[in-house]
C-alpha cells in the first residue's frame, strides 16, 4: 500500500524538528530561541538589509522587527541607515554578536557530525544525497517566478553568473561586450521585462526580453542555477515569458543561442520553437530559433 503523502511529510517535519532541536528553548546550547538566533545567522559578518531579510526568511515584517529589536536589546546587532541609500535600515553585527555567530556556527557544525557519526560511511552518502535532493525540492515547492528591475543586485548576480558560465562553456571565452547589447532600459516594460525564479529571496533562474522591432521580441539572458536543474525551472520561465511577451503585445519571440548549451537547444525545440536562418551577426550564435505566439 502506498504511503499517505500528507503523513509521510509531516512525519518527516516532526522529525527535523526534533533532530536540528527546534523545540528547545535554548537552540544550539545558547539562551537564545530559534527564531533569534536563525536572524543573527542570516546577518552575518556582512550585514543585511532588512528588506533582504525579511525577504529571504519570508518573515512578517512585525515579528522580524521585534526579533531585530531583542537582538538590538541585548548588543548583539545594530541598525543603522545605508550609507548608499538612507531610505534602506541595515543591520550588523557587534563583537558580540560575531562571537555569537561563531560559536553557533561551530555547534551546528558539531550537531551535524553528532547527526553523520552512528552511521557508515554508505549511509552517510545516501543521507547526505538524500538531504541535497530535499533541499532542492522544498526549494522548488516554495518558488515564485517574480518581474525584477535588471538594474537591482539580484538580477544582476544572476545575469553575472550566467555570464560566468558561458565563459566557461564557449570556446575561446565568452565576452559580453562583443554579443548584441541588452542593456538596462531594454529589459523594462514596455520594450520587455526582466523575470526571476525565486527561492529564498536569491534568484536562481532568469530570462527576460527586448524589443526586437515592431511586434517582435528577443528573448535573453535564459539561465538556471546548476543546483536547481532537472526540476523543470528553465521551462516555467520560458512560459513566463512568453506569456510576458504576449500581455507586452508581441507577436513573435526570437533568440539565438550556441551549439554548447544542448539542454537548452533541446528545450527550445521542444517548446515549439522552429529553427530558422540567422537574423542576426552575434558572434556567439550557432542555432536561430522563432516561435509566434497565441
Amino acid at each position: 500500500m502506498a504511503a499517505d503523502p500528507i503523513a509521510t511529510v509531516r512525519r518527516f517535519n516532526r522529525l527535523v524538528t526534533k533532530r536540528t532541536g527546534a523545540l528547545e528553548d535554548h537552540f544550539l546550547g545558547r539562551d537564545r530561541p530559534l527564531g533569534e538566533s536563525r536572524v543573527l545567522w542570516e546577518i552575518g559578518r556582512g550585514g543585511a538589509d532588512l528588506r533582504d531579510l525579511r525577504t529571504r526568511l519570508d518573515l512578517d515584517s512585525g515579528y522580524l522587527s521585534r526579533l531585530v529589536h531583542a537582538l538590538v536589546s541585548k548588543g548583539l546587532v545594530g541598525v543603522e541607515p545605508d550609507p548608499a541609500d538612507e531610505r534602506v535600515r541595515r543591520a550588523r553585527l557587534t563583537g558580540a554578536g560575531r562571537v555569537e555567530v561563531d560559536e553557533m556556527d561551530q555547534r551546528s557544525d558539531e550537531a551535524a557530525a553528532a547527526t553523520l557519526a552512528p552511521l557508515t560511511a554508505s549511509q552517510r552518502e545516501r543521507l547526505v544525497a538524500a538531504m541535497t535532493e530535499v533541499n532542492r525540492l522544498l526549494g522548488l515547492a516554495g518558488a515564485r517566478i517574480e518581474r525584477l528591475d535588471p538594474a537591482e543586485v539580484r538580477a544582476r548576480r544572476c545575469v553575472a553568473r550566467y555570464f560566468e558560465e558561458l565563459d566557461e562553456r564557449f570556446e575561446g571565452g565568452f565576452d559580453p561586450a562583443a554579443s548584441i547589447a541588452a542593456d538596462d532600459a531594454d529589459l523594462v516594460p514596455p520594450g520587455g521585462a526582466f523575470l526571476a525564479v525565486m527561492v529564498d529571496g536569491e534568484a536562481v533562474a532568469c530570462g527576460a526580453l527586448k524589443r526586437i522591432e515592431g511586434e517582435v521580441a528577443s528573448l535573453k539572458r535564459m539561465w538556471v542555477d546548476p543546483t536547481f536543474r532537472g526540476l523543470g525551472l528553465g521551462r516555467r520561465i520560458l512560459v513566463a515569458l512568453e506569456d510576458q511577451a504576449s500581455e507586452l503585445g508581441f507577436t513573435l519571440v526570437r533568440l539565438e543561442t550556441n551549439g554548447a548549451l544542448g539542454e537548452a537547444v533541446q528545450l527550445y525545440r521542444s517548446s515549439g520553437y522552429r529553427e530558422v536562418p540567422p537574423f542576426n551577426d552575434d558572434p556567439y550564435a550557432q542555432h536561430w530559433f522563432e516561435k509566434r505566439l497565441g
